[in-house]
């Protein structure tokens, strides 16, 4: 099985082409034809104590400890709505319309029950976790469609758990109830639960166990692995669910073992663990493939077909259904192409094929041909929509996940949105996911971290922690370089010096390029005082209000308001004031030329001028229409008045005759005024002091 990986990935043409599951159940095909031409009987290589107890735990630990966990909890409704609803919706319309088919159809299918087919629905209607990462890891789809569908891979376990035991129960007794319906309900929750509680606990002990390692670095490693274990084993005795039990166990124990354990310890744990989850999903394939030639099979084209068809049917009007529902909920919508995806990628895998294998023959006489059916089921979803689901990836331009880490630039923004998100929450009184996150965040700081993290580490700010770290990279990569011997003596204490420093340093080493910083232990704590003081914490709750929800103060009658909203207006009246010198100009003569020009285009007709009294000159014009005016008469803004002050001034007006205007001010002549004339500029300034009047005004 080894050879046949290195193989496929030396040749990059077939790997394009060809997921990695689809060529080692392939390599299962043959062994299996191989074992049958020789005629010797195939062993039963897939039973279900072997698949369960030892094939399947070293993948989902690897899944669970290396769980995203901020966009896993970002998007948990939306996949506890897809593994939770999802998963009853196409066990019910599956098992539902196979039990009408078999009815319908004029054969032996007539003999199987409701009950049989909806335990077949059940176990077809999980989505494998085993074969999403197969396939998905090679597609590099992005991390929103990975998290959504193999997190309801992984979570999805426990109703097919719940869901198989119901039914084959029901299936034995022949008869249900309400109350086994009501007692299913809470069979699921205390499965879920439970497991989750389990992987938790042990979580928590590998945590508190990690703390004490410090001087026997070489079995660190192992207390991750045997924890892990113990809790899958011990949900398992319970019939709890095994893999929720995994996933919690390595999501709650991956960073408080990281901070206690050494550098080495941390490698081993992860390539260790991605070489034990590699081997457990290469023999799964290949087994799969040879108990496809080992297994008696019993074909009936009717049920095997239409399990594939409902299969297919089932899944895309649940994902699209559901996700009408949660895109009014959500902030990012999943658009058309990311429900596609989705729907394509429910892949089925070993654990359907296991939980077949499971049926007992005395109770379920048509076990051969569900078993028929799901390997069918498995191989249609692992090879066409594997095989096609790259083509169909690239031909519509889905968004690939990106390869590069984040930068620091990057996680202090996003720190600091989460602070101000947070904030928000507290001032507006909505407990969202962000008030829930700092308390949990909180807790974990004053308590939790104290009791599971060796104590130096519990204290250090998030940034001291990373910068250790990136002091940590610097000297391994001294050390590897050959200057371990000049090392200064204050090193960081996150990682014990004897697991990077080499036993036996060259006695010539060339100098290092670059020495490490050594402070002193009052400048390193001056500068946590400095970072602990300026790095902005979360106010305390306080009263909890909102803008609809804020009472009037009785004391305060808005007098102040007025006087400001007085204030302001006349500040903005006296700006409007001062503004008017700036925004008018000379006005020209009555009978120059550009006024001739300015009234010929306006209107042809309005050429000749009649005298109008009080020597104000006037704009005769012809009615051109029932909206023109009788006569436009020019004022000036320092002119005429008839008794009362206008606050702005007016300067091309529009004015019927024999209107009233304004009288002189004192000290003013005739002539000055005439003199004097403004006008203000509302469309077109006016002619400058540098132009010529001879100049033509119409273009």
């Amino acid at each position: 099985a080894c050879l046949m990986k290195l193989g496929f990935h030396l040749i990059p043409r077939l790997s394009s082409i060809v997921p990695e599951s689809c060529l080692l159940i392939v390599v299962g095909l043959l062994v299996g034809g191989l074992i049958k031409l020789a005629r010797e009987e195939v062993p039963p290589v897939l039973d279900s104590t072997c698949f369960f107890l030892y094939l399947l735990p070293p993948i989902i630990l690897d899944a669970g400890y290396f769980l995203p966990i901020r966009p896993f909890m970002e998007n948990l409704g939306t996949i506890l709505m897809f593994a939770v609803i999802g998963t009853l919706w196409n066990a019910f319309f599956i098992g539902g319309l196979l039990y009408g088919i078999c009815q319908i159809s004029n054969s032996d299918l007539t003999a199987i029950g409701v009950l049989p087919c909806l335990l077949f629905g059940s176990i077809v209607s999980a989505v494998d976790p085993v074969a999403v990462l197969a396939v998905f890891e090679e597609i590099h789809i992005n991390e929103l469609l990975h998290i959504l569908v193999f997190g309801e891979s992984l979570l999805n376990d426990a109703v097919t758990v719940v869901l198989y035991h119901l039914f084959e129960e029901f299936s034995v007794d022949g008869s249900v109830t309400v109350l086994d319906g009501v007692l299913g309900v809470i069979s699921f929750l205390v499965v879920a639960l439970g497991g989750v509680l389990f992987g938790a606990l042990y979580g928590f002990l590998a945590a508190l166990t990690s703390r004490f390692t410090s001087h026997t670095r070489v079995i660190e490693p192992l207390f991750a692995f045997l924890y892990s274990y113990m809790a899958y084993l011990s949900a398992e005795v319970f019939h709890l669910s095994g893999i929720m039990a995994l996933i919690a166990c390595g999501a709650v124990m991956r960073p408080y073992i990281e901070a206690n354990i050494s550098h080495k310890s941390h490698t081993t744990i992860k390539y260790f663990l991605k070489m034990l989850s590699s081997i457990s999903e290469t023999l799964i394939f290949i087994f799969l493939g040879v108990a496809t030639v080992d297994g008696r099979h019993s074909w009936n084209w009717i049920f095997v077909t239409m399990s594939v068809v409902l299969c297919l049917v089932a899944r895309v009007i649940g994902v699209v259904g559901l996700t009408f529902i949660i895109n009014k909920f959500r902030i990012v919508k999943l658009t058309t192409k990311d429900q596609f995806i989705i729907a394509y990628g429910g892949l089925r895998g070993a654990i359907a094929f296991s939980l077949g294998f499971l049926l007992n023959k005395d109770h379920f006489p048509m076990r051969d041909m569900f078993l028929t059916a799901i390997i069918t089921v498995i191989f249609f979803t692992v090879f066409v929509q594997g095989m096609t689901i790259k083509p169909l990836v690239e031909l519509l331009a889905v968004k690939k996940k990106q390869e590069a880490k984040r930068s620091i630039n990057e996680e202090i923004h996003t720190q600091f949105l989460d602070h101000l998100l947070t904030g928000i929450e507290d001032i507006c009184g909505h407990y969202g996911h962000h008030h829930w996150k700092d308390k949990l965040n909180r807790f974990n700081k004053k308590y939790v971290k104290k009791f599971l993290i060796v104590s130096e580490r519990s204290k250090e700010p998030q940034l001291i922690a990373f910068y250790h770290k990136m002091e940590m990279k610097q000297a391994i990569q001294l050390v590897e370089s050959g200057g371990g011997s000049k090392l200064p003596s204050a090193v960081p204490s996150t990682v014990s010096m004897q697991n990077i420093q080499p036993k036996n340093p060259p006695a010539t080493t060339k100098p290092a390029e670059r020495v490490l910083p050594q402070l002193s232990k009052g400048r390193e704590e001056e500068i946590r005082k400095i970072l602990r003081s300026n790095l902005q914490r979360t106010r305390q709750r306080l009263h909890s209000y909102n803008r609809h929800t804020l009472v009037a103060d009785p004391y305060e009658d808005g007098f102040s308001d007025l006087i400001l909203k007085k204030q302001r207006m006349m500040a903005i009246d006296k700006k409007i004031k001062e503004m008017t010198n700036y925004l008018t100009v000379p006005a020209a003569a009555p009978d120059s030329p550009t006024m001739v020009r300015a009234r010929l285009a306006s209107d042809p007709q309005s050429y000749n001028m009649k005298p109008v009294s009080d020597s104000v000159p006037t704009i005769q014009v012809d009615l051109a229409s029932p909206q023109s005016p009788d006569s436009v008469r020019l004022l000036d803004e320092l002119g005429e008045a008839n008794g009362k002050e206008q606050e702005e001034d007016q300067g091309l007006t529009m004015k019927l005759p024999g209107g009233s205007s304004r009288p002189n001010k004192p000290g003013e002549t005739d002539n000055t005024r005439e003199q004097q004339k403004l006008t203000r500029c509302l469309s077109d300034p006016g002619p400058g002091a540098d132009e010529d009047e001879d100049e033509p005004f119409l273009p």
